[in-house]
């Protein structure tokens, strides 16, 4: 079996210096600090807690998250910046989300903010409402449940438990996300050793790897989304174990693994992360009619190359042009196998649809998205032989063009003619018209 070779990626970013604070801070040395300071700087006393001193660009963080943040601490509560966010800043990107996690009960938190309202069944959330759509996210602190009384069965199948701040730390997947901001100190609370993780641009779990993959297999593919995205290597013993529990994959609630693999596609390395899942046989497990396609690169004549120049074409496009449609991203996934299943047959529809079913059952597309795979399938071999007709008046046609242009990339052909009929058929499209249709964004989804 082949394997080509890595993308070449760009050199990281230079990161922002940090220095830790040793803690506790000899008094003496620099006055006795006032009540409440005392107070703040106690309260995570004997969790062996890490302050590092990181002052943040505040033109970065969104002022909007601050205000929540500020106004709970003034309430009584502890509150902090956590998550994504405080990863995204200490490696120099642009957070997409500010969440905010704190010791108030989601009742204390509306209580708070009129401009609120409480979410989910599972664990309640509460979303603070701002101008123009925004959602900042506040969560309860939480902790992990009970030990289960089954030692060969680690999955978590309810985590409803609220806990303290180290606890809620803890809980979380990978050290880098655990990561709190103290907006006032301007400090990062470090329980799980992140900031050294951040520092060598590293992915490492939070206990054993193993453990913590059969906890919840997602996981798998969440560490294939970050070193993806944000150009970071993987701890070895985080790789092997990765490898090691793919199977895992298989019990994992259907709907998370197909938004995941959406995400995986959606922020412009799909290519790297198409490539890690297939080297670590998670794409054997969830998507094995693509990862058999890979592997017999002789027969299908370099059908992992034209994949992977899919791939290339997709993280562009999303790149100059946003977020792709859903179900031109799952078409563009599954082209190649499915041109190979449509070969010579007369009825293509009924071919796609012997192909999708069983990946309907693996990973829950949801019909909606199969049922534009099998009309593009149908319409991008006769927009390529340049025989419009009808399809332009379609809803997909437009899709179907992306597919089309996709296609024509991975062969190391023009796009010309297929840029000029999306010329034709609308005005150039921005970057709000290409949120993706079938699954916008919900807040409480776990990133």
């Amino acid at each position: 079996m082949r394997r080509p070779s890595k993308p070449d990626l760009p050199p990281p970013p230079e990161l922002p210096s940090f220095r830790v604070e040793p803690d506790p801070v000899d008094d003496s040395a620099r006055g006795a600090p006032s009540s409440l300071e005392g107070s703040i700087l106690d309260r995570h006393e004997g969790t062996k807690l890490s302050r590092h001193d990181a002052p943040l660009d505040e033109d970065a963080i969104d002022s909007d998250a601050a205000k929540v943040v500020r106004r709970l601490e003034r309430s009584g509560y502890q509150a902090y910046l956590v998550g994504g966010c405080v990863r995204d800043l200490l490696l120099n990107g642009r957070p997409k989300d500010f969440d905010v996690a704190t010791s108030a009960r989601p009742d204390d938190v509306r209580a708070l903010f009129r401009n609120c309202r409480i979410i989910g069944r599972r664990f309640r959330l509460a979303h603070v409402l701002f101008g123009g759509g925004k959602v900042v996210e506040v969560a309860t602190f939480r902790r992990n449940p009970g030990e289960t009384d089954l030692e060969d069965d680690l999955l978590i199948r309810s985590d409803n438990v609220f806990g303290e701040a180290h606890e809620d730390a803890l809980r979380r997947d990978f050290t880098i996300n655990a990561l709190f901001y103290d907006l006032d100190r301007r400090q990062v609370l470090d329980w799980c050793g992140g900031m050294p993780d951040i520092q060598r641009r590293a992915i490492r779990t939070i206990g054993e790897p193993i453990v913590r993959f059969r906890e919840d297999p997602v996981r798998i593919l969440r560490a294939i989304k970050f070193a993806a995205r944000l150009d970071l290597g993987i701890d070895p013993n985080v790789y092997d174990a990765m490898v090691a529990s793919r199977l895992e994959l298989a019990r994992a609630a259907r709907p998370r693994l197909f938004e995941e693999i959406l995400r995986l596609m959606r922020a412009g390395g799909a290519h790297r992360s198409m490539w890690l899942m297939w080297e670590v046989g998670a794409m054997a497990v969830l998507m094995p009619e693509l990862a058999a396609f890979l592997d017999d690169d002789e027969a299908t004549e370099d059908g992992s190359l034209r994949f992977f120049r899919k791939m290339d074409a997709i993280d562009r496009k999303t790149l100059d042009e946003g977020v792709l449609d859903d179900v031109v991203l799952m078409t563009a996934l599954f082209y190649e196998p499915l041109e190979e299943a449509v070969a010579g047959v007369r009825d293509v529809m009924g071919a796609v649809n012997d192909f999708l079913e069983p990946v309907i059952e693996r990973i829950a597309m949801p019909r909606r998205i199969a049922d534009g795979v099998r009309r593009i399938m149908t319409m991008v071999p006769r927009i390529l032989q340049g025989r419009i007709g009808r399809f332009a008046r379609t809803d997909l046609f437009l899709p179907a063009l992306d597919v089309a242009e996709i296609v024509l990339h991975s062969r190391g052909q023009s796009t010309a003619s297929v840029q000029a009929l999306r010329r034709e058929a609308m005005p150039p499209i921005t970057r709000e018209h290409r949120r993706p249709s079938a699954f916008p964004r919900q807040r409480g989804a776990r990133r």
